[in-house]
């Protein structure tokens, strides 16, 4: 410690806290100390001029020491456990699902029950999609919240919780949990004060009494759901005030040029760390900052705001990742890592958006070229930090690369996106695909894409058309994807259901308050009936949940595949095949995978580019050894397939 009139102060509090730095509580002391310039010059950044400052930045540091005292004495052993280890999230023996607890097991106490579920397919990481308060009907899928510290009932108690969390720790799983950062449910205790007129709590969000500023806003700012909620700003008549709401009209955007804002869910943050949360994942990052005249997204607030959480987690629980859930264009997203003198000291993760993508579009057009030539801002990524890498999630599938992308490889970029969207929603003659448009905007044209992984593989369409080939298709697809994404290097996250080939879930049309967004078709309620298939040899339960089981076995037994930012793309030989190579000391993993219908052919010279030329090559898929042959020669890889090669004697 200094004697700066900084530390000095931060000495008084956290004597004032009785913490003792000399013996029980000096790794806590030494990190405070250790980030405390670096949160005063961040907070500076953003307040420094506020007429809060002092008061709010006294109130910080206040929380900080109390969610440190207060964290459990298991999660603290467990900071330390993971500080011993380099990076403890670049792991290859991390493997998540993310999933809806109701819709998985009705309830946390029957999550509680399918934990060994978990551990036969060889998952350890589960992203359980939002838990606290919510308004029925007004819920976002539990991401307008109303009490950012009460499990929603629908759920269990929060007591349920907290013994979910025990035993996930007693088998050794880790558990993410979102933090909706952006903005509260119109019900939230905050909101319903700034309805009944206190000032206070109005300016945590942004109410104006007139339509002048909303219009200015509106100028510059895209909408979000165009078809369900557009604009931007909502008339509250309780309030006679205009609100910004920019996702539904029931979510109330925070104003974090309020400090009090930034503090009091900062407050909330270090309440979710100590219920032992391993990653938590911040939601819509990128529109935490609002400022006329820009679209309100990325903008440089916004990650300042974040590297300031950043330094007060590590702080208070270091043994906390944080994903940033930033799905924007690829050169954007490398920025949540941190940049410049801040680089790697953002958000620990952040979705390969853009790479799930790109295999879908290799998929529908049997084509690698537009993959390759968008690695460029992927490979940005700063060791030290590392992605979520995914085939599906919860949410809709964004074409989200650059047009740039598209035409340098060849391509028209909107008659591409065109028939990508066509194909995907089954529009396309000939399609296999059963997916559906999502938020189609009528006057750009743009539009997403909602649908299961296995129903926009073609599963659901060859069931109907009872076609056999079209279904071991659908299943080599549904393989291929995961093992593109397993293997890329990142975080493999799988979304329920896809490890049993759920097609897409219609009951959402009979639910009103579901109905209007099609993005639930690949949210399924999971029968427990069909879950036992897995177990009846020739199903293609089976097929599928033996093939994933298999993938992250695979995974877990090769260190190379830790993310140790060791990608290296392999030069296009052929255009139905994406191919990289995983480096680590003196080893080399070759990942190729064949996107096209029939097989396709490599030549063994695209081996030979990576330094030592090997002679044989061991599939760690299939355990068949290939001779390396010669370079007019070409190692065959059938419709649908991939292999995992490292070069042995």
């Amino acid at each position: 410690m200094n004697d700066s009139p900084l530390h000095l102060f931060g000495k008084k509090l956290l004597q004032a806290h009785s913490i003792d730095i000399e013996k029980k509580d000096k790794a806590f002391a030494q990190r405070f100390f250790a980030h405390l310039d670096k949160i005063e010059d961040l907070f500076n950044e953003i307040y420094g001029a506020n007429a809060k400052r002092n008061a709010a930045f006294d109130a910080l540091l206040n929380s900080l020491i109390l969610h440190y005292q207060q964290r459990p004495l298991v999660f603290k052993n467990k900071d330390d456990q993971k500080a011993k280890q380099t990076h403890w999230f670049l792991s290859n023996q991390i493997t998540g699902m993310s999933l809806y607890v109701d819709r998985f097991a009705n309830n946390l106490e029957g999550l509680h029950q399918k934990l060994s579920y978990f551990k036969e397919l060889g998952v350890n990481f589960l992203h359980l999609m939002p838990l606290f308060e919510s308004p029925a009907g007004e819920s976002d899928g539990g991401y307008a919240v109303s009490n950012f510290r009460k499990v929603d009932a629908k759920f269990g108690s929060n007591a349920d919780l907290e013994n979910l969390v025990q035993k996930m720790n007693q088998a050794q799983m880790y558990l993410m949990l979102d933090m909706v950062f952006n903005h509260t449910s119109h019900h939230h205790e905050w909101a319903e004060k700034a309805k009944a007129g206190d000032k206070y709590y109005q300016d945590f969000y942004y109410c104006y009494e007139n339509r002048d500023l909303p219009n200015q806003f509106d100028q510059s700012m895209p909408e979000i759901f165009p078809e369900t909620a557009p604009g931007n700003f909502t008339y509250i008549p309780e309030m006679n005030q205009w609100v910004m709401t920019v996702f539904h009209h029931y979510q109330w955007d925070l104003n974090y040029s309020n400090p009090d804002v930034f503090v009091a869910m900062m407050d909330n943050v270090l309440y979710a760390a100590n219920l032992g949360v391993d990653f938590l994942r911040i939601d819509a990052p990128a529109f935490i900052w609002k400022q006329l005249g820009s679209s309100c997204q990325n903008l440089p607030q916004a990650h300042t705001l974040l590297r300031l959480l950043k330094q007060c987690v590590q702080v208070a629980s270091p043994g906390m990742a944080l994903l940033g859930e930033a799905i924007v264009a690829p050169y954007e997203i490398i920025k949540y890592f941190g940049t410049d003198e801040a680089t790697a000291q953002e958000c620990d993760i952040a979705y390969n958006a853009t790479q799930m993508a790109l295999q879908w579009d290799a998929l529908a057009t049997g084509d690698t070229r537009i993959m390759l030539a968008a690695q460029d801002p992927i490979l940005q990524k700063p060791y030290g930090c590392t992605w979520i890498a995914y085939t599906r999630c919860h949410d809709d599938i964004g074409l989200g690369y650059d047009d740039a992308m598209i035409e340098r490889a060849g391509f028209n970029a909107y008659h591409h996106r065109t028939y990508l969207k066509n194909y995907f929603a089954g529009i396309q003659a000939g399609s296999p695909s059963a997916g559906a448009l999502f938020s189609v905007n009528p006057k750009t044209g743009d539009a997403r894409i909602s649908g299961s992984l296995a129903s926009l593989c073609g599963l659901e369409k060859a069931i109907e058309w009872k076609n056999d080939n079209e279904l071991q298709n659908a299943l080599k697809k549904i393989i291929l994807m995961q093992a593109h994404s397993m293997f890329m290097g990142g975080i493999p996250m799988l979304f329920y259901g896809d490890e049993l080939a759920y097609t897409n879930d219609y009951s959402y049309l009979q639910d009103t308050g579901k109905s209007y967004d099609n993005r639930w078709m690949h949210r399924p309620i999971i029968d427990w009936d069909k879950n036992e298939k897995r177990n009846t040899v020739g199903s293609f339960e089976n097929h599928i949940f033996l093939a994933t089981k298999k993938l992250i076995a695979t995974r877990n037994s090769l260190t190379i595949l830790s993310d140790v930012k060791n990608t290296t793309w392999m030069p296009p030989h052929n255009i139905h095949i994406a191919g990289f190579v995983r480096s680590f000391e003196n080893k080399k993993l070759y990942c190729v995978f064949n996107y096209k219908d029939t097989a396709s052919y490599l030549t063994w010279y695209a081996f030979k580019e990576h330094g030592e030329r090997p002679s044989k090559l061991l599939d760690h898929w299939t355990g068949q050894v290939h001779k390396v042959g010669n370079d007019h020669e070409y190692f065959v890889l059938a419709a649908y397939s991939f292999a995992l090669l490292e070069a042995v004697d």
